[in-house]
């Protein structure tokens, strides 16, 4: 007998599959059903979070509530509205850091964004891809970890284990699936080396982000 698509009864008794069919132990299977609940309270959460994020228009009460959920937000630091998070407790910006509206920042693994970075609007960056290579399609999670002065342009997608250097420079609709050295400019998908900052000391401030974004 069937009760759900993971639940038979059978002569053996009560049997658990997981969604590949594969038999699992009782405490497995407890264990299943203690992830799925809690993933159901953090996807809660992260709503929460989000209609936060794209509906108040003043920064320092969504900075507030993005730190209460766990985001590292540091001194004159600004998140513009509409950027969303998967695991926000996994993310952490540095000082005089803007970051641009309908971003998606992944904290499923760490990602660590310097100081005087500035990303701009719609920029994708992600800790976690599935294992091409697995027949269950398993998820790897790699940390992101962008150096200090960086500048990432609109629409460009960080991929998992990527280290950007400092004073690095992503074009706009790049994709970046490699470490990107030094003051290094990259483009393309995906991205491949196609200049270099030539800018010799990196001191410069972001300053005020605008109002109401």
């Amino acid at each position: 007998m069937i009760y759900s698509e993971n639940i038979r009864l059978t002569k053996k008794g009560v049997v658990f599959t997981n969604k590949h069919g594969k038999e699992l132990s009782t405490s497995d299977a407890f264990k299943k059903i203690y992830t799925r609940i809690y993933s159901w309270y953090e996807d809660l959460a992260l709503y929460k979070l989000h209609l936060v994020t794209h509906i108040v228009p003043f920064y320092f009460i969504r900075k507030a509530i993005m730190r209460l959920f766990g985001v590292k937000i540091g001194k004159g630091s600004t998140v513009h509205m509409g950027v969303k998070f998967f695991k926000p407790s996994g993310v952490s910006v540095g000082e005089d850091t803007i970051i641009g509206d309908s971003a998606f920042l992944d904290g499923r693994a760490p990602l660590t964004i310097g100081s005087h970075v500035d990303i701009a609007s719609e920029v994708m960056i992600y800790n976690s891809e599935h294992d091409l290579t697995d027949s269950e399609f398993t998820a790897i999670e790699e940390a992101v970890t962008i150096h200090d002065y960086v500048f990432i342009g609109p629409r460009s997608i960080i991929l998992p284990g990527v280290t950007i250097g400092k004073g690095a420079v992503i074009a706009a609709g790049a994709v970046v699936t490699k470490d990107v050295g030094e003051k290094e400019i990259v483009g393309g998908i995906p991205a491949k080396t196609i200049g270099k900052r030539e800018i010799k000391d990196l001191k410069y401030r972001l300053g005020r982000a605008r109002l109401f974004q």
